[in-house]
C-alpha cells in the first residue's frame, strides 16, 4: 500500500470536476519515456521460532528498517515513527502485520529492475542475518492467525482495521496475511491507456494462475492455490473487482473518475494525522459536506491519496498498476514485469495479446476471475477451452514483445530471459502452488515447517 510523506506543502484546492482526471491526463508519456515500476512484499519472520516480530521489538520491524541508513537509505516518520526508507532504489514501506514492501524506482529495462530486486534483497538479507529475521516468498502466511500477527504503527492502516470487518469478511486477511507483486507502467495517451488497461485487466486472471503461491492457512492446505486472490473476492466490493465499465464503449479518464467519485473514502490527511471518513463520500467532499471536516473542499493531494483506496485487479493513477499476482522468489519478482512489459510495451505485441481477449464478455470475464484463485490454469476461458489454452502464446506474444524492445545488457543479453520460470510453469503444467501441495503431501509429510527452509529468500 501506498506510504504517504508527510509534507508542508500547500496543495490548490479542487475548484471543479475537471481536475479530477488531471493525474491521470498527467501520466501520458512518450513511449522513449515509458518506465517500470516494480513493487514486491514479503514476509519477516524470526529465524528463531518463526514468530512475526512486532514494530518496537528488539530486532523487530523498526530495527530492520533503521539498520538500512547502513546502505544510504532515509527514514520517513509518521507521529513519531519511522514507516518507511526512501532511496536511489525507491521506497521500502511496511504493510500492516509488517510485511517488507520495496517499492522500486521508475526504471528503464528490466535488467534495471532485476538489479535493483538483488540489492534490495542483499541489503535485507544481510540485516536479517545479523537480528536473527528471514524472509518468506509467499502471497499468504502459510501458518499465522490473524491474532499471532502484529499491527504497524501507520494511521491509515487503523482506519481500515477499523472499516474492514464492516464491509466484508476478509479485509483483514488481506491486509494482515498476503502478500503480492505488482508492476507499474504508462502510456501515451488517453487511448493508449484504455488499450493497456482492458488488455491487462482481461489478461489478469492469468497472471494470478501463473503466480499463484497462497494454497496454505494456518497450517493446513486451503482448497486453494491462490488464496490471496481468493481473499480479494470479499474484501470491499465497492473496491475491488473486474470493473466492467472498462469494457464499455467509451471509457477512458473521465469513466474512471466517475468510478472513484463512488468508492467511499478511508481517510483525508491533515497536519500529519489521518482523520477517518471511512465509508464517507468525495463528492460530498467536493461540495464542502464532508461531515469529518464540515466547510471544507478536497486538496489535490486529497484526490491523489483517493485514487490509492481502489483496490481493483488493474488500477488507474498517472500509470497503470498491475495487481494479479501472489508474492514469490526472486526469479518471479523479475517475471512479473517481463511479462507485463513484453505485452504492453510494444504495439505489435498488445495488438496481438487485445486480438487474443477482444471478443470474451463479462460474464466469461468475470467467471474466470472467480474460478482461477481454485483452480488456476484449468479454469474455463470464455468461449470454452481453459487458461492452458492461451497460456503458452501470452507468453510467446510477450516474448516477441521483449525481443522487439532489443534492451541489452552488458553481456549482450535481452530481456526474454526474464519470462523463463513462467515458460517452466506453463510447460511443467503445473503452478507453484501445486508444486508446493506435492511437497507437502510427499516428503515434508505433511510438516509445513518445512515451507520456511524452501520459500525463504
Amino acid at each position: 500500500m501506498s506510504t504517504r510523506e508527510v509534507s508542508d506543502r500547500e496543495d490548490p484546492v479542487i475548484e471543479s470536476l475537471d481536475q479530477l482526471a488531471a493525474p491521470m491526463a498527467a501520466g501520458e508519456k512518450p513511449r522513449e519515456a515509458w518506465r517500470i515500476g516494480t513493487e514486491h512484499e514479503k514476509f519477516v519472520y524470526d529465524t528463531g521460532d518463526h514468530h512475526a516480530p512486532s514494530y518496537a521489538e528488539p530486532g523487530g520491524i523498526r530495527d530492520l528498517l533503521m539498520a538500512l541508513t547502513e546502505f544510504g537509505w532515509e527514514p520517513i516518520i509518521e507521529g513519531g515513527n519511522v514507516i518507511a526508507m526512501k532511496g536511489d532504489d525507491g521506497t521500502v514501506s511496511l504493510e500492516p502485520a509488517g510485511q517488507l514492501e520495496l517499492s522500486g524506482a521508475p526504471l528503464e529495462n528490466l535488467h534495471q529492475t532485476c538489479a535493483e530486486t538483488g540489492r534490495h534483497l542483499s541489503q535485507v538479507k544481510a540485516i536479517g542475518d545479523r537480528i536473527g529475521k528471514a524472509f518468506l516468498g509467499l502471497g499468504m502466511w502459510p501458518d499465522k492467525t490473524r491474532a499471532e500477527l502484529p499491527i504497524m504503527p501507520k494511521g491509515r492502516y487503523d482506519i481500515m482495521l477499523r472499516h474492514m470487518p464492516r464491509v466484508g469478511t476478509m479485509g483483514l486477511d488481506m491486509m494482515l496475511r498476503t502478500c503480492t507483486i505488482q508492476v507499474n507502467l504508462d502510456y501515451s495517451s488517453e487511448a493508449d491507456m484504455v488499450k493497456k488497461f482492458r488488455t491487462s485487466l482481461a489478461l489478469q486472471p492469468l497472471a494470478t494462475a501463473l503466480f499463484a503461491n497462497s494454497p496454505f492457512t494456518e497450517g493446513k492446505p486451503n482448497g486453494f492455490l491462490s488464496y490471496r486472490s481468493h481473499i480479494w473476492s470479499d474484501t470491499d466490493p465497492a473496491r475491488t473487482g473486474m470493473l466492467p465499465f472498462v469494457f464499455e464503449d467509451g471509457f477512458g479518464y473521465e469513466r474512471y473518475v466517475d468510478y472513484m467519485l463512488d468508492v467511499p473514502m478511508y481517510f483525508v490527511f491533515r497536519d500529519g494525522k489521518y482523520i477517518d471518513a471511512a465509508g464517507h463520500s468525495f463528492r460530498d467532499f467536493l461540495k464542502g459536506e464532508l461531515s469529518v471536516l464540515p466547510g471544507e473542499r478536497p486538496r489535490l493531494s486529497d484526490w491523489t491519496d483517493h485514487l490509492s483506496t481502489a483496490f481493483p485487479e488493474v488500477r488507474l493513477k498517472s500509470f497503470l498498476e498491475m495487481r494479479g499476482a501472489d508474492g514469490g522468489p526472486w526469479s518471479r519478482i523479475c517475471a512479473l514485469p517481463a511479462l507485463w512489459v513484453g505485452l504492453l510495451y510494444d504495439q505489435g505485441a498488445l495488438d496481438a495479446a487485445w486480438d487474443l481477449v477482444k471478443d470474451w464478455d463479462m460474464e466469461g470475464r468475470e467467471a474466470l476471475r472467480t474460478a482461477v484463485p481454485k483452480l488456476g490454469l484449468d479454469a474455463p476461458l470464455p468461449g470454452g477451452g481453459t487458461l492452458r489454452k492461451i497460456a503458452a502464446e501470452v507468453i510467446d506474444i510477450s516474448r516477441s514483445g521483449l525481443a522487439a524492445r532489443n534492451c541489452l545488457n552488458a553481456g549482450g543479453d535481452n530481456e526474454t530471459g526474464y519470462l523463463e520460470p513462467l515458460a517452466q510453469i506453463v510447460a511443467s503444467g503445473k503452478v507453484p502452488a501445486e508444486r508446493l501441495l506435492d511437497l507437502y503431501n510427499g516428503e515434508w509429510g505433511g510438516d509445513l515447517s518445512k515451507v520456511y527452509a524452501v520459500k525463504s529468500f
